[in-house]
């Protein structure tokens, strides 16, 4: 016997009250919890744990809410019980509205004290100033490449890689005008420009692209300027109450960009995990050769290597690898330490559970 549309919802608001319930009595654990950790002097911040509950849940997972949308709502409880057991707060790279907003609004949830830094140097700096502080910062794009300064001060950082986030970006053009006609101007950040190359070109050809510091810069000066556009978010969109004049505009529409979250402390195996180092050889033939054969040897996958020059040697460079595994697994734990036999100087950047790439 078919069902009313009045019984139907008198059942979801039965559901809905065991739901709140059930919530609040995992939030009274999440405080139990706090106070265990905070007795410990242990991090808040657990990504490794959620990551493992993360893929508990999906495994269990019988639909019809697909797994996506699984891991999004259970990302909003994880932020939710994390601000019961203490505050987090996390630097990202601003201003707001920015791509670097997103992954931190998109990992952290609406529970996390999110604050924009005006440089990649000042997520770096405050993170590094105050141990209670995180930071988001992007380190590479599918199409653009890799950020290099994120590179450069990874050298020297005491801070560790606790997540990674993969963002896929979708870029805008943001307006108050009405036709495409009235642009004069069309303010980005270089990146942004250059993943929309082609549509600018065949759209916009005779429209003058002014690079600004960030895609939120480039909002703002839209805002002001009675002939300027934008390339942005959504979300850059939205706080600068631009109109969406077209939407999806960026030439590869697989472009993702990775974000790091950096703090202190070492995550605990997931059984996905990532491993990043840095390291460098020596300047004589076969010198990374000899450093990767330990790789190959353990049968370790290599997920990403790329060099970056050395700023206060010329010609001589450092790689940055991704290597699948934790640190403390046994193939991966060997492999470092023969490494580190091979190459002039090896650093462990942290071992963290494997973002979403297809998020």
């Amino acid at each position: 016997m078919k069902k009313s549309l009045e019984t139907l919802r008198r059942e979801v608001r039965d559901i809905d009250t065991e739901l709140l319930r059930l919530l609040n009595e995992r939030a009274s654990r999440s405080v139990a919890i706090g106070k265990v950790k905070k007795e410990a002097d242990a991090d808040v911040y657990r990504p490794d744990q959620e990551a493992r509950i993360l893929a508990f849940l999906k495994r269990h997972n019988a639909g019809p809410l697909p797994d996506q949308a699984v891991a999004e709502i259970f990302r909003e409880i994880f932020s939710s019980s994390r601000a019961l057991q203490a505050p987090l707060t996390v630097a990202y790279l601003g201003p707001e509205g920015s791509f670097s907003h997103l992954a931190a609004r998109a990992h952290f949830g609406h529970g996390a004290e999110l604050r924009p830094a005006a440089t990649i140097d000042h997520v770096f700096d405050r993170a590094e100033r105050d141990r209670n502080f995180l930071g988001i910062v992007p380190v590479e794009n599918s199409t653009e490449g890799s950020v290099g300064h994120t590179l450069r001060r990874l050298i020297a950082t005491p801070l560790s890689i606790r997540a990674e986030i993969f963002l896929p970006v979708s870029l805008c053009l943001l307006t108050n005008h009405a036709r495409r006609e009235e642009i004069e101007r069309v303010y980005s950040h270089p990146q942004a420009l250059a993943q929309c190359r082609r549509w600018l070109a065949e759209n916009l050809p005779r429209v003058e692209q002014c690079e600004t510091a960030s895609t939120s810069a480039a909002g703002r000066q839209a805002l002001v300027d009675p002939a300027g556009a934008a390339v942005g978010s959504r979300l850059t969109g939205e706080i600068n109450g631009l109109a969406i004049l077209a939407a999806d505009i960026e030439d590869n529409p697989g472009n993702t960009t990775r974000f790091l979250v950096l703090g202190r402390g070492e995550g605990e195996l997931t059984g996905r995990d990532k491993t990043s180092i840095l390291f460098g050889t020596p300047h004589v033939p076969g010198a990374l050769h000899q450093a990767l054969a330990p790789i190959a040897r353990e049968r370790i996958n290599l997920l990403r290597i790329e060099s970056h020059p050395l700023r206060d040697r010329k010609w001589e460079y450092f790689f940055f690898a991704d290597l699948a595994g934790h640190r403390e697994d046994e193939p991966v734990a060997g492999c470092l330490q023969e490494m580190a036999n091979t190459t002039t100087f090896i650093k462990v950047l942290g071992s963290y559970a494997r973002g979403e790439e297809g998020q």
